[in-house]
């Protein structure tokens, strides 16, 4: 399991569901509406603070189990 890092919503495209979180002290990171905790519609807002996991993915990293704080 990846440690759990914190960020802030950059911007997040709510019709395509994605979008891209800046980490603290890292690279951004993209996000899909499919890796956000919850149920019903999954969306972040900008400037937003969330907890994630970071994975490589094939373009970058990319963030996972991300949960609104």
């Amino acid at each position: 399991m990846s440690e759990l890092v914190t960020g802030t919503v950059k911007w997040f495209n709510d019709e395509k569901g994605f979008g891209f979180i800046e980490q603290e002290g890292g690279k951004d990171v993209f996000v899909h509406h499919s890796a956000i905790n919850g149920t019903g519609r999954k969306t972040l807002r900008e400037g937003q603070k969330v907890t994630m996991e970071v994975s490589q993915g094939q373009k970058g990293p990319q963030a996972e189990n991300v949960t609104p704080a």
